[in-house]
């Protein structure tokens, strides 16, 4: 076992654990935050994003001693006290199916428009290429984080005619 400490979420953590656990196991297993989702523990999926110093990774192949000292965020920790802009645009546009791929999706999205502020369709879809959803034809995920974006002048309610745009424009 090794004793390391961890600020996930704006709350520092000190624990123990082997050597060798994966962040996705720590979040999950040792702080109860199920949000993070693991489906293929390859890194190949997407489910099991969080952000690290605000940058997407995937939780399943990083060993969470290799994040001592840096800012993790969880889907959990993404919108504070309430939900983030695109966790209200996911759920106002119906952007979940089975809602096991959401968490990753959201918490990759949510950095897109840190960096960006209001991306375009193509460019939520390369940004989000590497998040794999097994239920939907992806439109409704691309409205959703545009109409986020849109969020920052207007409401989610007021994207949507964004979004409405988007889905009439294929994929």
């Amino acid at each position: 076992m090794t004793a390391f400490s961890l600020l996930v979420n704006g709350v520092e953590h000190t624990m123990e654990a082997p050597a060798g656990a994966f962040l996705l196991d720590v979040l999950r297993d040792s702080l109860g935050l199920a949000g993070t989702k693991e489906a293929c523990a390859e890194g190949e999926c997407g489910s099991c994003t969080v952000l690290v110093d605000g940058e997407p990774v995937d939780s399943c192949i990083l060993f969470a001693g290799q994040v001592e000292g840096r800012k993790i965020t969880t889907v959990e920790g993404l919108g504070g006290d309430g939900l983030h802009p695109v966790q209200e645009a996911f759920n106002a546009l119906g952007a979940v199916q089975c809602g096991f791929c959401t968490p990753g999706f959201v918490v990759a999205a949510a950095a897109l428009l840190d960096r960006v502020g209001s991306p375009t369709p193509d460019q939520v879809r390369e940004e989000l290429a590497g998040n794999l959803c097994r239920c939907t034809g992806y439109d409704n995920i691309v409205a959703a984080v545009v109409s986020a974006g849109a969020a920052s002048e207007a409401s989610v309610a007021s994207a949507a005619s964004v979004a409405s745009g988007v889905r009439g424009g294929g994929s």
